[in-house]
């Protein structure tokens, strides 16, 4: 079931299901115009969410809806929705998107410019303010309840905005800069990025402090959350920040201090995709390994809170090395 959608300038046929079904959906009822699923954004039981697959006399292909939802996230478009399951900014969505199905794209408007971040350069990247995360210098629970005990939460810059009650996650750029910060409601599933920020697929979460304390072995993972888990278990973590991976990411990865990388991937399709693409970029140039998990817990911090911190060590520990390629001439 595919969709014409209008991203920077070019007008892209996207297929909706696929990119749906990269993504496990609770209660999920596939039918032949429309997802039904338990909504992605709240903490819910029942399928109160759709997502049209196809094309409709009321609604286009990739809109979206919510009945328990309020606000901006009762209903929206395709980008928005992908955006929330990739975990990343609507920018970053919108780039993987041009370049998943740009040879189905057309020019909608010949005055536009493309811009691509790994090919051109545009302009320097303004960073945000530091002076912003002083209004964040709080602690919420949420984030102990989920096994990262506050020292972790110390490193990390973790704060609190208490207005929007959204745990903050600052986003740095090696040299310290403020990049990004990314909020997370502590209600919903709910997240958002700052605005007119670095975009997520330019930058690798705690870099700074790999840099900082000269870290050479890490975990990579998808979330920030679960980057914190594994520096609590034993093995700083860091984060793609979502379910992507590119050459701007494997570089600021070969610039810096590490020299082993162990791969914690998600369990679902696009997490598994995620790995693939690590791997794909990384093998040959630095030292990877994979850290297999069972498949009852989604993500490397479900684990941690159902089994315990030593669990999850015990499997970074236990990580099997990824060979090299090596073509023959």
């Amino acid at each position: 079931m595919t969709a014409r959608l209008t991203l920077n300038g070019r007008r892209v046929t996207v297929d909706i299901e696929r990119e749906l079904r990269e993504y496990d959906w609770s209660r999920a009822v596939w039918q032949a115009d429309k997802l039904l699923a338990v909504s992605p954004f709240r903490y819910d039981k029942s399928p109160s969410f759709y997502c049209y697959l196809a094309d409709t006399l009321t609604a286009r292909a990739g809109d979206w809806g919510d009945s328990g939802g309020s606000g901006e996230y009762a209903r929206g478009g395709f980008v928005k929705l992908l955006a929330f399951l990739r975990n990343e900014d609507e920018y970053s969505t919108r780039e993987y998107l041009l370049s998943e199905y740009q040879s189905e794209s057309t020019i909608v408007d010949e005055n536009y410019t493309l811009e691509v971040p790994e090919l051109t350069i545009t302009e320097r990247r303004r960073p945000l303010d530091k002076r912003i995360l002083s209004e964040y210098a709080w602690r919420h629970p949420y984030l102990e309840s989920r096994g990262i005990p506050e020292e972790i939460q110390r490193l990390y810059g973790v704060g609190y905005d208490r207005r929007r009650k959204a745990v903050t996650f600052p986003w740095f750029s090696t040299n310290g800069d403020l990049a990004n910060v990314k909020y997370r409601r502590i209600d919903t599933k709910v997240f958002w990025y700052a605005p007119n920020a670095t975009p997520i697929r330019e930058c690798i979460y705690a870099m700074d402090v790999v840099y900082r304390l000269k870290i050479r072995k890490v975990v990579i993972c998808e979330a920030e959350v679960d980057a914190q888990t594994c520096a609590a278990a034993g093995v700083f973590g860091i984060a793609t920040g979502g379910c992507a991976f590119n050459t701007t990411k494997a570089d600021i990865i070969l610039r810096s201090p590490i020299e082993e990388l162990v791969i914690m991937a998600d369990h679902d399709a696009a997490g598994q995709k995620l790995k693939r693409q690590i791997i794909d970029l990384m093998r040959g140039k630095i030292a990877i390994k994979v850290a297999g998990y069972p498949k009852r817990w989604k993500d490397p911090n479900e684990m941690a809170v159902s089994a315990g911190l030593g669990a999850l060590r015990e499997r970074v520990e236990g990580a099997r090395e990824v060979k090299s390629k090596f073509k023959l001439l």
